[in-house]
């Protein structure tokens, strides 16, 4: 009779523990071996303590993506736009939007994920005809290629990646690696030496002669090497500075990544001359050009023109080497998009963006022709030739096809941005591109004062 008083007690202490703590206590209570509840200890450490802390992220946004290489192994080139995700030390790519990319990473569809320590990112013009375009390469021999149309765009995405790779080691399994070949780097040696020592009495003297020869030849091309290094870090450290081979004339200064107004004055003109070589060039030959300024012309052959152009050669645009005239806006684009300063002014930026917000139509225009008007006569006079070929253009859009609102997608970020481009980046956008179409529109009203 205890017993079954006992049996009663038990089963209302397990009825009990069932409905205060719960089944975890009653599966340790259960528990048959010390290793049943050493196991069971684990997975409520890890369920309370054990929670995983998501990077933080630094940066995330839309670029055009293509993967070039994979394990060093070349693939080909093949674009697709990309949710991109930036933290600390990686980047994810995701094929979808934002938030179809979160829910499928919920849903166990992981992204491809890039880990940036020991990455690499330059600039690379040579890999695409797409203009701002930048690589990088990770230590295990991926490439990815990333571009945007817009230049503050991708400027951003280049130094806010570069940054995270600075921020990391270079080579974190430098130092294992490096242990790894002195190991296969000591055993090769004694196996040699070994096998020296045992077959001396057995090798011919040209033999020992020979492998003498071969130890003593590596040696001295080790011995070469260093020497080579060193001329070469005091070559280096001896060097002489930018400024002085400027001075000397080795170096001359550059037409493309100048400061307009730097070029301007070494030309005793307020209008650059290869803005006006190029703009006679287009309305010579390719004002009819369907899709002139948004077709993409062969970029190696820009990069040649830029050279040519830089080097002060002799220009002759109608050369049959600059028969694509592609090749001729291109390299106007790129000249107006390398400006360290856009045509517009940084100064400028906001009191443009506040005209074009104005709700009166010919209030815009006005407050708009007196801002024109207070610009640095280089600034001024190069954005009424400019803006005055476009409207060339576009009086020709039944055969081009481009009209003012296409020309302004075009020119607008590329003539107007502001210095410091951390925000409302789409909102600008928006507003670089109707300045521009108004400036097209009304361009008799704007810089008809000025006419000659």
């Amino acid at each position: 009779m205890q017993k079954s008083t006992n049996s009663d007690t038990s089963v209302e202490t397990l009825n009990s523990t069932r409905q205060g703590t719960g089944a975890v206590q009653m599966r340790i209570k259960n528990a048959n071996s010390h290793h049943d509840r050493l196991s069971q200890s684990k997975s409520m450490i890890l369920t309370d303590v054990g929670k995983v802390i998501e990077p933080m992220v630094e940066k995330e946004g839309y670029l055009q993506k293509a993967k070039i290489a994979d394990g060093g192994k070349k693939l080909r080139k093949n674009w697709s736009t990309s949710w991109i995700v930036l933290s600390s030390r990686k980047i994810e790519f995701y094929k979808e939007s934002k938030q179809q990319a979160l829910s499928n990473v919920k849903t166990g569809h992981k992204p491809e994920s890039v880990d940036l320590c020991g990455a690499h990112i330059e600039w690379a013009k040579e890999k695409s005809s797409r203009k701002n375009v930048f690589q990088i390469t990770t230590v295990s021999g991926n490439e990815f290629l990333l571009q945007s149309d817009i230049d503050f765009i991708i400027l951003d995405w280049f130094h806010a990646i570069k940054n995270a790779i600075d921020r990391l080691p270079k080579d974190p399994s430098g130092s294992s690696r490096n242990l790894e070949l002195f190991k296969i780097q000591r055993s090769s040696s004694t196996e040699l030496l070994g096998h020296y020592d045992n077959d001396t009495k057995e090798q011919k003297p040209e033999h020992r002669k020979s492998l003498m020869f071969r130890l003593h030849h590596s040696a001295s091309d080790t011995s070469d090497k260093n020497r080579v290094k060193s001329r070469l870090k005091k070559f280096i450290t001896r060097r002489p500075s930018l400024k002085t081979l400027q001075e000397k004339g080795l170096i001359k200064d550059q037409i493309f990544g100048s400061h307009l107004h730097t070029v301007c004055e070494r030309e005793n003109s307020t209008v650059p001359r290869f803005v006006k070589q190029c703009i006679e060039a287009v309305e010579k030959r390719g004002l009819d050009v369907d899709g002139i300024y948004r077709v993409s012309g062969n970029l190696a052959t820009i990069q040649k023109l830029r050279f040519i152009v830089n080097q002060e050669e002799k220009l002759n645009l109608d050369d049959s080497q600059w028969e694509d005239i592609h090749v001729v806006t291109g390299a106007l684009k790129m000249f107006f998009r390398e400006l360290p300063e856009p045509l517009f002014p940084y100064s400028f930026f906001e009191r443009f963006v506040e005209a074009i917000k104005k709700q009166d139509y010919n209030t815009r225009i006005e407050t708009i022709k007196s801002l024109v008007q207070k610009l640095p006569p280089p600034n001024r006079d190069t954005m009424k030739i400019l803006f005055g070929h476009l409207t060339k253009i576009v009086a020709k859009a039944s055969k081009n096809l481009m009209s003012t609102q296409s020309l302004g997608i075009v020119f607008g970020p590329t003539l107007l941005r502001a210095q410091d481009e951390m925000g409302n980046m789409a909102v600008h956008m928006v507003y670089q591109n109707q300045i521009a179409e108004l400036m097209l529109s009304e361009y008799n009203k704007i810089f008809g004062s000025e006419e000659d």
